[in-house]
C-alpha cells in the first residue's frame, strides 16, 4: 500500500491556491507575488531554491518543486508551535492546515504532464540527502521513524520529502486536516463560498499537533 503524503500550510494561502487550482513550487510561488502568510524559514527557502539540486534529476533544484512529508505532524510544525527564533512567523501551530494527497496518484499525474519527481530519505534542505525517482527504493525511507511521534535525535530522518516538480494539482488533494473547530469552520466556508464542486473532505485531526 503506497503512503499518504502530506504538505502544510498556513490557512490564508487556501483560498489563493483553490483559485489558481494547484499548489505551487516555492519559485512559483516568488515568481507570481501569491498573497499568504509564508511559515517556512527564507534562508532554508532560499537554500532549496539555488544550492540543493537532486542528485536523481540534475538541475532540478527542490525549491522548484513542492514539498511533501510522509507522515502528519512534522518537525516543522513542532518548530511553530515552539515559536522558534529563526522563523519570521510567529503566531503558532493553530491557523497551520494539513493537505493530505495519495502517493500513487500523484506520481501518476507526474508521469503523465511529464513532471519530474522524486523522494528523499531525509530532510532536503540538508547540505547531503539521497533521494531517489524510482519506487523500488521506497524502502530506504526510515519508516520506523517517520510513523513515530519520538523523533528526538532522528528529526533529519523525519523528514523525508517527496518532491514533484513545479505544481500539485488541487484536485489531488483528498483531505484537509485541521487543529480545531473554529479553523474547522473557516475551511468549509473558504470551500463554499469558492464553489468547490468536488470539495476535499475536511476533518479535525488535534492528534495531528502539538
Amino acid at each position: 500500500m503506497m503512503p499518504k503524503i502530506y504538505h502544510i500550510l498556513h490557512l490564508d494561502r487556501l483560498r489563493s491556491l483553490i483559485r489558481s487550482q494547484s499548489l505551487l513550487s516555492d519559485a512559483l510561488v516568488r515568481e507570481k507575488h501569491l498573497e499568504g502568510t509564508t511559515i517556512g524559514m527564507d534562508t532554508i527557502k532560499d537554500r532549496r531554491l539555488h544550492k540543493c539540486q537532486l542528485r536523481s534529476h540534475p538541475g532540478l533544484f527542490v525549491g522548484q518543486c513542492v514539498p511533501f512529508y510522509f507522515c502528519p505532524r512534522p518537525v516543522m510544525l513542532y518548530m511553530i508551535h515552539k515559536r522558534n527564533a529563526e522563523l519570521t512567523y510567529q503566531d503558532g501551530q493553530e491557523k497551520i492546515i494539513h493537505l493530505v494527497g495519495d502517493l500513487q496518484k500523484t506520481i501518476a499525474y507526474a508521469n503523465s504532464q511529464k513532471l519530474r519527481w522524486a523522494f528523499t530519505t531525509s530532510n532536503a534542505a540538508s547540505s547531503w540527502f539521497s533521494d531517489y525517482a524510482d519506487l523500488n527504493y521506497l524502502d530506504e525511507v526510515h519508516w520506523d521513524i517517520i510513523n513515530s511521534d519520538n523523533w528526538a535525535g532522528n528529526q533529519e530522518w523525519k523528514q523525508a520529502e517527496f518532491l514533484i516538480e513545479n505544481c500539485m494539482p488541487w484536485a489531488l488533494i483528498d483531505e484537509i486536516a485541521v487543529f480545531d473547530e473554529q479553523i474547522y469552520h473557516q475551511v468549509n466556508n473558504i470551500l463554499e463560498t469558492e464553489n468547490i464542486t468536488h470539495p476535499p473532505k475536511v476533518t479535525i485531526k488535534r492528534e495531528w499537533y502539538y
